[in-house]
């Protein structure tokens, strides 16, 4: 009979107690208990976190699990919002207003330095209006240069990409980026869409899923000039939230026919299911990294909703070997 050392080139260990171990599949011999043991993975999950004080959609999103921040959106009647709330983990605090409330708006940066872009205004139409946040105010910041709404945004405050989404009549690739001051031309989309969601950099940005006349399940990386193809989303759809980074990205919610709770994750070239949000929704903010992200607001197949949840690494747990 081949032995585990023939197979794998070395013994199995014998210890008198389960050793502490944070190396997935690690096998060892229980001599106390008589048992061969493991480290499972018991993977990824999305647990509840704090509501937000306004229920709301097509919110934007920025900073982390931990000190996160979510602005504009509409209520249940369709009124734009100006509210920002703040979380630390746990709740959500009000911030400083928007000084222009708007819906269908993208962001990016973080809860102490965060940015707003473009968006929807009640009675105007789409507004080429940028933000600016410090943590407790928000500023004027440098206009984009083509106003639009449902786009995506990824980045930093003073380094930041802004890229898809439409205006009544068009569905744009454009793409701009921020030096803090102003907004220039960067490479387009290949693939003209809107309702996308991104991650990432400005110099290291990913964008994923939207809608051309169907939904798509298109990824697109950006090395700082051009946009090339990367590998495509298993559920194509609209309205999804996003976090992390190029090489770690996070999607999740969206809409297909119906609102999905499905989540992704991205190393870099493919994307590969993971845990389910507990409630399904589109039109959500996101924040955080692939290990450590934030989903919160939105619209359920029902009513806007105010729920947040957050996103945890696999965990690993000892298991026994049993023959069964």
């Amino acid at each position: 009979m081949t032995t585990y050392k023939e197979i794998f080139g070395k013994y199995v260990k014998n210890y008198s107690s389960d050793p502490s171990s944070d190396i997935e599949g690690q096998i060892w011999y229980n001599s106390t208990s008589g048992t061969f043991k493991s480290q499972v993975s018991l993977g990824a999950a999305w647990a509840a976190g704090g509501n937000m004080g306004t229920t709301r959609r097509y919110l934007a999103g920025a900073g982390t699990q931990t000190a996160g921040l979510g602005f504009g959106g509409t209520t249940t009647g369709g009124d734009s919002l100006n509210a920002t709330e703040e979380y630390d983990g746990s709740a959500w605090s009000a911030g400083g207003n928007l000084g222009t409330a708007r819906k269908y708006l993208a962001g990016c940066g973080l809860q102490t330095a965060g940015l707003g872009i473009s968006g929807y205004v009640d009675g105007t139409g789409n507004v080429n209006n940028t933000e600016e946040y410090d943590g407790s105010a928000w500023t004027a910041g440098g206009n984009v240069g083509q106003a639009r709404r449902n786009s995506g945004g990824v980045g930093t405050q003073t380094a930041s990409l802004f890229f898809g989404g439409n205006d009544d009549t068009d569905k744009f690739s454009n793409t701009e980026e921020y030096n803090g001051s102003t907004w220039t031309a960067g490479g387009s989309l290949a693939t003209a869409r809107t309702s996308l969601r991104g991650a990432g950099l400005q110099t290291a940005g990913l964008a994923f899923g939207g809608l051309t006349t169907v939904n798509v399940a298109n990824t697109e990386e950006y090395d700082g000039s051009t946009w090339t193809a990367g590998g495509s989303l298993n559920t194509a759809r609209r309205g999804l939230g996003g976090a992390g980074t190029q090489t770690e990205g996070l999607a999740f919610g969206g809409i297909t026919t119906v609102r999905v709770g499905a989540t992704e994750e991205y190393n870099g070239s493919s994307w590969s299911n993971s845990t389910n949000l507990t409630t399904a929704r589109s039109a959500l903010g996101g924040a955080g990294t692939q290990t450590s992200a934030l989903g919160f607001g939105g619209i359920t197949s029902t009513a806007n909703t105010s729920a947040t949840e957050e996103y945890t690494d696999p965990t690993l747990a000892v298991q026994t070997i049993t023959t069964s």
